[in-house]
């Protein structure tokens, strides 16, 4: 639990509650391959991550990924609703949506069950199966942001357009990752020894035979090669794919889904805005899935 203007709680017992929680969500309810991403939207806006901050929105966010499951989200929604951001003071709630990701094996769920006392647990409207879910209406397509490039920029562009249909990539998606890692510039070099457009770290130059990562063409080629591993690692899922280009697989398969890092959270919100879909096909044969990747 997020220590800021935290009050004290009474510690409760809330075994009764488990129980009351687990049998209000939908039988069989399985997480959707967009969960992750709405989860990433849901912390921008309950932070003003990119864009204006509005907790009423996170909390609607937060509730349509906790309806499917995820215990990230259950506790995030529950702590607002302990916290009164965005949503009412309700420490009922708060309890049913903390006991629900404990379950789950979340630790600040668990510790959050220490200090919030209710008589009666009860979930969100949001969250029964009878009701509308909040954030769910259909949005509009997204502008082309590569519609009006500068002629740098533009030539960038042509090339991922010839490159990218070799790899099974969509070149926006491509384009979405150069913008956000290093804005078209081929000379870009981070802390960490990244480089080039699509800021490739040694390791990964290496795995995917780039010899000059400030090469255009070359480190092109190497970042279209490993969007199209990580795509196919986790089942076409951008959000999951976006975030281990940030962050690396290892660390998304530790947290089971985007981790919680601002900066990562932040970046996979920008690659979708840009790439403006959170699916993308993939080739199933090039890599098997981790185990927390639900298989078609």
């Amino acid at each position: 639990m997020q220590p800021r203007r935290r009050k004290a709680w009474a510690a409760a017992g809330c075994a009764a509650i488990v129980a009351c929680g687990a049998a209000a969500q939908e039988p069989g309810a399985a997480k959707d391959d967009n969960t992750f991403a709405v989860v990433a939207r849901a912390l921008a806006y309950e932070h003003g991550e990119g864009v204006a901050k509005d907790p009423i929105k996170a909390a609607a966010l937060y509730c349509e990924a906790a309806r499917h499951g995820d215990a990230e989200a259950q506790f995030s929604l529950g702590w607002m609703y302990a916290n009164a951001r965005g949503v009412p003071h309700d420490e009922g709630i708060a309890v049913a949506l903390f006991s629900l990701a404990a379950e789950q094996g979340h630790a600040g769920a668990r510790q959050a069950l220490r200090f919030v006392l209710a008589d009666k647990a009860s979930l969100p409207d949001c969250m029964r199966p009878d009701e509308p879910v909040a954030a769910t209406a259909i949005e509009e397509p997204p502008p082309d942001h590569f519609a009006d490039l500068s002629p740098e920029k533009r030539k960038i562009a042509d090339l991922v357009n010839a490159l990218a249909p070799a790899y099974a990539i969509a070149p926006r998606l491509a384009l979405a990752v150069i913008s956000v890692e290093s804005n078209f510039d081929a000379r870009a070099r981070s802390p960490k020894d990244a480089r080039g457009l699509m800021q490739l770290i040694p390791d990964t130059a290496a795995r995917f035979r780039v010899r000059n990562a400030f090469d255009i063409r070359d480190n092109v080629r190497g970042g279209l090669g490993y969007l199209r591993w990580l795509l196919s690692y986790y089942r076409g899922s951008v959000a999951l794919a976006a975030a281990a280009y940030n962050a690396g697989e290892a660390v998304v398969d530790r947290y089971r889904g985007v981790p919680p890092y601002a900066e990562t959270r932040s970046y996979v919100q920008r690659v979708l805005a840009l790439f403006g879909s959170e699916q993308h096909p993939y080739e199933a044969g090039l890599a098997s899935p981790p185990a927390f990747v639900r298989l078609p």
